[in-house]
C-alpha cells in the first residue's frame, strides 16, 4: 500500500487529494479520460422530485464528425448482463463512428435515438441511411424511479453538446446521478496514466459509471469488510478488534441485490487497431477486480476501447484500403498496465466524489464514510 500523506484540500473529492496514489505510473494533467487529446465528455443530471435521480453523460472521441473520421474501437464483455446497443457492429468491423451515451438500464434505448439523431444532424451526413448509435447503461432502479423513463433525446443532444475539454465532473452527475457500488454512494469517476518516454509516452485515460456490488477495497484494503458493509455481510462478517481489544462484528445495511453493473470507457492516444484494442479493454476490468467487484450473475460489466491516434484514423470516403502503422503486441504490456490502474482509480474517484442521495420510495445511499477510511488506510 503507498503512504497517506495529510489531506491536500479542505474539501477533497478525489482519491489523491487524500494521499491515496494508486499503481506506479504518472496520471495526466486533469488525470481524467480528456487527458487524452481531442477527447470530450460532457454530462445532463435529471434531479427532480422525491425521485427522478438521474442522467446521460456523452464521450466524444475527438473534435470532428466522429462518422466520416472514425476510430478504432473494441468492446469486451465481463458479464452479459446488460442492454448495450451498437456494440455488436463494433465488434465486427472494429470501428467506432458516433460519441458514446451513457444512462439508466431503460433510458438506453432513447440515449441510442439520441446519438443517432445527433450524427444524422451533422454537416457532411445529409445521405447517411444508416448509423450504429452506440449506448451503455447501469440500473440507478434503487434512487430513481426507472419506469418514469424520463430520459429524452434532448437530454443527450445537452449532454453531447455540452462535451468538453479538461476537468471532468464526478459523482453524482450524468449517468452516474443515481447509482451506487459496492455498498456506497457512486457515480461517474475518471483517471488517466501517461507512459514514460522509453515506453511511447502514450497516454490513456478511463471513464467509469460505477453501480456493481462487491468488497470494496482501496488499494489493497479490505475497506468493505472494516465498515462491515459489504456483499454477504450478514452471512460472513468480519470481526475486528475495538479499542479496547475486543472482536465485533459490524451489522451490515449492505443490499444484498448485487447486480447493477459498471460500464467502462477507455481512450488512448497509442496506435493501436481493434485486436489490440479488445486485449487493452479485457485488462481494464481488472481493476474492477482490485476494489473488490467480482462481477456478479445480475451485474453488466463492459468495457468499450478506442483509439484516437491518427495513425490508424479510419476515413469512411469509400477508399479500398486503410494504411495503418500500429504498436506491436510486445509493446501493449505498459497500455495494459495503464488500464489496470486508471479504472481502479477512476472507481474509487467516483466513490470519493460522490456524495449522500435520497431518492425514490425515500431511499438513501450513504456517501463513503472518509474520515474512517483514512484512519483505516493509515494504520
Amino acid at each position: 500500500m503507498n503512504l497517506i500523506s495529510d489531506l491536500a484540500a479542505d474539501n477533497p473529492e478525489r482519491a489523491r487529494d487524500l494521499g491515496i496514489e494508486i499503481g506506479i505510473l504518472t496520471p495526466g494533467d486533469f488525470n481524467a479520460i480528456t487527458d487524452v487529446a481531442g477527447v470530450k465528455v460532457g454530462h445532463h443530471t435529471l434531479i427532480e422530485g422525491d425521485s427522478i435521480r438521474t442522467g446521460v453523460t456523452a464521450i466524444l472521441p475527438h473534435r470532428a464528425n466522429p462518422f466520416t473520421e472514425r476510430v478504432p474501437a473494441a468492446v469486451h464483455v465481463g458479464n452479459g448482463f446488460g442492454k448495450a446497443v451498437g456494440f455488436t457492429q463494433v465488434q465486427e468491423l472494429g470501428e467506432l463512428e458516433t460519441p458514446i451515451a451513457l444512462t439508466n438500464t431503460l433510458g438506453v434505448y432513447q440515449a441510442a435515438h439520441g446519438v443517432a439523431d445527433w450524427v444524422l444532424g451533422l454537416e457532411g451526413n445529409e445521405a447517411v441511411r444508416s448509423v450504429n448509435a452506440v449506448a451503455g447503461e447501469t440500473n440507478d432502479g434503487y434512487l430513481n424511479d426507472i419506469r418514469a423513463r424520463v430520459v429524452t433525446t434532448d437530454h443527450v443532444h445537452r449532454a453531447i453538446e455540452g462535451a468538453a475539454f479538461g476537468p471532468v465532473a464526478e459523482g453524482n452527475v450524468g449517468a452516474g446521478t443515481g447509482t451506487r457500488a459496492l455498498g456506497f454512494k457512486a457515480g461517474i469517476g475518471t483517471a488517466s496514466r501517461v507512459l514514460p518516454a522509453t515506453e511511447g509516452g502514450y497516454t490513456l485515460g478511463v471513464l467509469v459509471q460505477s453501480n456493481f456490488g462487491g468488497v470494496l477495497t482501496i488499494d489493497g484494503v479490505r475497506a468493505g469488510e472494516h465498515l462491515g458493509n459489504h456483499y454477504l455481510a450478514d452471512k460472513v462478517p468480519y470481526e475486528r478488534p475495538d479499542t479496547n481489544g475486543n472482536t465485533n462484528s459490524p451489522v451490515s445495511e449492505y443490499d444484498e441485490d448485487v447486480g447493477g453493473s459498471i460500464m467502462i470507457v477507455v481512450a488512448t492516444d497509442a496506435p493501436v487497431t481493434a485486436r489490440n484494442l479488445e486485449r487493452l479493454a479485457k485488462r481494464a476490468l481488472l481493476g474492477v477486480g482490485r476494489v473488490g467487484g467480482f462481477m456478479s450473475n445480475g451485474s453488466g460489466d463492459y468495457v468499450i476501447a478506442f483509439s484516437t491516434a491518427d495513425e490508424v484514423r479510419i476515413h469512411a470516403d469509400g477508399r479500398d484500403r486503410n494504411d495503418f502503422t500500429e504498436l506491436s503486441n510486445a509493446a501493449m504490456s505498459p497500455l495494459f498496465l495503464a488500464a489496470v490502474e486508471a479504472t481502479e482509480e477512476a472507481i474509487l474517484n467516483s466513490l470519493f466524489a460522490a456524495d449522500t442521495m435520497t431518492g425514490h420510495e425515500g431511499r438513501t445511499i450513504e456517501a463513503l464514510p472518509t474520515g474512517e477510511i483514512m484512519d483505516l488506510l493509515r494504520k
